[in-house]
């Protein structure tokens, strides 16, 4: 795909990550690659099946899965104190002998780089997971980057409580450029000119504080710090250096809420929108 280094991000953003299903399903088809692949919470679980080129995994985990009571209900949130059984997600069903395994030696095979974000709850710092963090049938940095906040528990690995990657770089795209990546494609999930507000965030930030206020702090501040990225995002599109694919509405979908109409409009979407990839990579 030309010369250029490459890299994709994905956001995530609950099931309105089902339109960066739909993007990678294309490049699959297409046999469109990166040099480099940045996930944030359900962000990174699309990355990983499209590095282990499984065709409309993800797919399945929004539209078929989602809608057990396992999966994600009050019921899980009452008994376990998380709403998204992450346990169930990234190891009943995505373990080797799963019901639907993800092909951890494709994926390990798989030259690209992949970066998984997460958030410190400790100090409310961002880590950077890299594959070397991931072996078979053992995906918790998965599960750390999608843990939302106050829906779901802190997710631990080694003893350090992780959150919701997109508390602490929603759209990591300075990371990114900083690294050399000199063609950026960058998926949003919500539309492209609407800026974030942060009256969703203070009830939880409220309410995280009690257990972790250095991750509250950095919830307050996320709507600033999408935005700003989101910005630098523009700039950078702008010079020719980052493509932006992003939704034109969000079909009634939100982090934890959905229907099938809206999850299949938005997976269209995302198809749909890759079509500009191909050509981006090549200039």
């Amino acid at each position: 795909m030309g010369t250029n280094r490459t890299a994709v991000i994905d956001v995530g953003g609950g099931f309105r990550s089902i339109f960066g299903a739909g993007v990678f399903d294309r490049c699959i088809e297409e046999g469109i690659t990166f040099d480099h692949c940045y996930g944030v919470s359900a962000g990174s679980a699309n990355l990983a099946s499209f590095q282990a080129g499984q065709l409309r995994r993800c797919y399945k985990f929004y539209t078929v899965y989602s809608s057990r009571k396992k999966y994600a209900s009050a019921g899980n949130f009452l008994r376990e104190g998380s709403y998204v059984n992450l346990d169930y997600v990234y190891g009943t069903l995505s373990a080797h002998d799963g019901e639907c395994p993800l092909d951890y030696p494709a994926l390990r095979k798989n030259p690209a780089g992949l970066t998984v974000v997460a958030c410190n709850a400790l100090d409310g710092s961002t880590t950077y997971f890299d594959k070397s963090d991931l072996a078979q049938d053992n995906y918790d940095i998965l599960k750390a980057s999608s843990t939302v906040p106050v829906a779901n528990k802190a997710y631990m690995i080694e003893g350090v409580p992780y959150l919701d990657g997109g508390i602490a770089d929603p759209v990591p795209i300075r990371k990114a450029l900083d690294e050399g990546y000199e063609r950026v494609v960058l998926i949003l999930t919500r539309q492209r000119d609407i800026l974030r507000e942060q009256k969703k965030d203070v009830l939880p930030a409220k309410i995280l504080s009690r257990t972790y206020p250095a991750a509250a702090e950095r919830l307050l501040e996320r709507y600033r710090t999408y935005n700003d990225e989101v910005a630098l995002a523009k700039e950078a599109e702008r010079d020719g250096k980052v493509l932006i694919l992003a939704p034109d509405s969000l079909c009634g979908l939100t982090t934890l809420s959905k229907s099938m109409k809206g999850l299949n409009e938005m997976y269209d979407k995302g198809y749909r929108s890759a079509e500009a990839i191909r050509d981006f990579l090549s200039d």
